[in-house]
């Protein structure tokens, strides 16, 4: 079974959500996604200043198998992007949840997050698939 952080919130696209501040949240990918994937050889992530739309394409990933979307979880501005995976995309591997992280997307509408599932709901939807 794919590691899940108590306290952070997940998309049916396999992304996580990490509140961190007033409005600001930390997406990436979750365990069960890397685990999916394989092993991480390439990262595309959106500028900071982009704008990301809840359930589009932000960017990608690109593994020894396939090449897959990112779909933002939230709607908003980014404003951070992690600069390690331009270098070492097998981070999201190793390390999913704290070095792996993508972006920092300043919230337009923070309500969003009601709509997204808690670690509970998301361990029982993985464990559908």
């Amino acid at each position: 079974m794919a590691n899940v952080v108590a306290n952070f919130l997940y998309s049916k696209e396999h992304e996580w959500v990490e509140v961190i501040g007033e409005g600001r949240v930390r997406v990436g990918i979750t365990d069960f996604a890397q685990h999916q994937l394989g092993d991480l050889v390439f990262v595309d992530l959106p500028q900071v200043g982009a704008s990301v739309t809840a359930d589009d394409s932000m960017g990608s990933v690109e593994s020894v198998k396939a090449v897959s979307d990112i779909f933002s979880p939230v709607t908003g501005t980014v404003v951070e992007v992690n600069p390690v995976l331009e270098d070492e995309p097998e981070t999201i591997n190793s390390d999913p949840f704290q070095g792996g992280w993508m972006v920092v997307v300043e919230l337009s509408d923070p309500d969003e997050l009601n709509g997204l599932m808690n670690a509970e709901q998301y361990a029982a939807f993985t464990e559908e698939e």
